[in-house]
């Protein structure tokens, strides 16, 4: 096991492995919490290395974060826990962190101020000025007027912070961004005009009481996991065809096609 002073240990096959210190510290949680959560089940165990000192990786990261958005939602524990049940066991650090993205998409913006320490501890790595522009490029966080001194949404930063490592020019994930957004809108405004004509609307014309009123309202609330694991599903369907499809349409090219008939 190699030993990285910014990013906590990694394991044989380069995975990060991190100590619960670490993992509470880059999550912005407490120790406590973390084994609370694990004592529910809804972190895995950990892996257990030298001196049987538990080590934890991007996959309880990403469900930690999962997890707190969830809270920010409003559902009890219990919901949490059907939630994540719901996911499947292999489920990737990766989707879970579209899950989470998705999820925070329903809400106001919950941006804070972090100085470039705090920023650093929170991500678990050093950001050099051209890291930080490219995080405030691709929108993660944004620069107030002092110095050293950052505005980001904790939901989404350790997403822009994967970014940074991966071999795409910022203009290819800027234009795809936008793509995700431009479309993103669209399936919003659309479910959104579902909502108030198909059901909102029908329902307010009945004359209800108060406090069915209430229940609508709560009604809005709880189904939108429901349509964000719809969204995250439709689009991982939507993502593999297209693969399919460009490995089919390139293989003839390759000449790995069948042969005339």
């Amino acid at each position: 096991m190699t030993v990285h002073p910014d990013r906590g240990a990694a394991d044989e096959d380069g995975a990060v492995s991190l100590t619960v210190d670490e993992l509470a510290a880059r999550a912005g949680t407490t120790v406590r919490t973390v084994r609370f959560y694990s004592s529910r089940g809804l972190l895995p165990p950990p892996v257990l290395g030298p001196r049987r000192v538990g080590r934890y990786g991007p996959e309880h990261l990403s469900r930690l974060a999962l997890i707190e958005e969830l809270q920010h939602q409003g559902l009890t524990l219990a919901a949490i826990e059907r939630y994540l049940r719901q996911l499947p066991e292999d489920i990737s650090p990766e989707d879970l962190a579209v899950h989470r993205a998705l999820v925070a998409s329903w809400m106001p913006e919950s941006t804070e101020e972090t100085t470039r320490e705090q920023l650093e501890r929170r991500v678990g790595r050093s950001l050099t000025r051209q890291d930080i522009g490219r995080l405030a490029a691709l929108g993660v966080l944004e620069r107030t007027g002092t110095d050293g001194v950052y505005r980001t949404d904790p939901g989404i930063l350790h997403l822009g912070v994967s970014l940074l490592d991966l071999p795409i020019p910022l203009e290819t994930v800027l234009a795809s961004r936008a793509v995700v957004e431009k479309h993103s809108r669209a399936v919003a405004r659309e479910l959104n005009r579902l909502f108030k004509e198909e059901v909102w609307k029908p329902y307010r014309e009945g004359d209800p009481r108060p406090e069915q009123v209430e229940q609508m309202r709560s009604l809005s609330a709880h189904i939108q996991p429901i349509i964000v694991q719809a969204m995250v599903t439709a689009f991982q369907r939507s993502m593999m065809d297209e693969l399919r499809g460009s490995r089919g349409a390139a293989a003839p090219e390759r000449g790995e096609g069948p042969g005339p008939a």
